[in-house]
């Protein structure tokens, strides 16, 4: 181990953020059909595979117009973390946040209802957001 650092533990209590949300459609025998055909003539390796190369193609498609939009509505683009040690800091300056994120908003999990509330003041997530149960029921009159 000549040279090498070890890695620092990770952290306990804190649950690693999903890479994907997991959804559910509903598909017409035709198009279903022709997805598998697809498959089995091997264009794509599953089912999940095609559907998510469509959906980046039609990301793609739109791409301009998305960008235009985040500027537009000063969404974060991305993952966004708020830690309890971060609300704290903005109750410490009578701060509130307005939230808006594309993509993945967290809010840790030693986030309680009590300090969730009194920082955030509005909640905009478009994809998803990953918090306790307890502070998402805090929050849902704050969600647009």
């Amino acid at each position: 181990m000549d040279g090498m650092k070890p890695k620092p533990p990770a952290p306990v209590g804190l649950p690693k953020p999903a890479d994907s949300e997991k959804i559910t459609i509903n598909l017409g025998f035709v198009d279903l059909g022709q997805i598998d055909l697809l498959v089995a003539e091997r264009f794509y390796a599953n089912r999940s595979d095609f559907i998510r190369t469509a959906i980046r193609n039609q990301i793609a498609r739109h791409a301009e117009t998305v960008k235009q939009v985040v500027a537009r509505k000063t969404l974060v683009l991305g993952l966004q973390h708020f830690s309890a040690d971060d609300l704290r800091a903005l109750k410490a300056a009578k701060q509130t946040l307005h939230i808006r994120v594309l993509g993945l908003a967290t809010i840790g999990a030693d986030v309680t209802p009590e300090l969730a509330l009194a920082t955030i003041a509005s909640l905009d997530v478009l994809g998803a957001l990953h918090a306790s149960p307890a502070v998402k029921a805090a929050l849902a009159s704050r969600q647009r």
